[in-house]
């Protein structure tokens, strides 16, 4: 059984852009292929919620190789996506110290639909443990307000090492 949402998706105004793929590069440190977050849409900081989403491009990288044909969104990708959210959501409040969050690993990973080119994933990630240490956000995807994945996204805080 599919678990309740944290956020009604009719109750976003997916038009109401907090953070565009700018303010994005200057929060979280992914480019080019890797950057999987079109926008962030809402921030609750009192309920530790974000929302954002991914617009699911022909032109990705995946497209051509993962099911010719029938092209549908990796279920890493779409893991990705979610905890670069949870990343953003982590530094732009300075929850924990360090360069950037790492993906630290995913617990309770179910995919329950497809997503598609022309797709729009929302986003949606409640934090459940939030300390210096580590986080964990339970992360929830939606196409048209179906659910098509949940989990579990686990973060650390990493510091660069210098190079040499």
């Amino acid at each position: 059984m599919p678990p309740p949402l944290h956020v009604d998706p009719a109750h976003l105004d997916l038009a109401r852009v907090v953070a565009d793929r700018e303010a994005i590069r200057k929060v979280i440190p992914h480019r080019f292929e890797m950057e999987q977050l079109t926008a962030i849409v809402h921030i609750d900081a009192t309920q530790h919620v974000i929302a954002g989403y991914k617009d699911v491009e022909p032109s990705e990288f995946w497209v051509r190789g993962h099911m010719p044909g029938y092209p549908l969104l990796p279920g890493v990708l779409m893991c990705e996506a979610a905890a670069q959210l949870c990343g953003y959501y982590i530094s732009s409040n300075k929850l924990m110290p360090g360069d950037f969050i790492a993906f630290g690993g995913m617990e309770n990973v179910r995919f329950r639909g497809q997503v598609r080119p022309g797709d729009r994933l929302v986003l949606i990630a409640k934090g459940i443990k939030v300390d210096r240490r580590q986080s964990t956000f339970n992360v929830q995807g939606l196409v048209g307000g179906t659910l098509v994945f949940h989990g579990d996204i686990i973060g650390v805080p990493l510091v660069r090492k210098p190079e040499g």
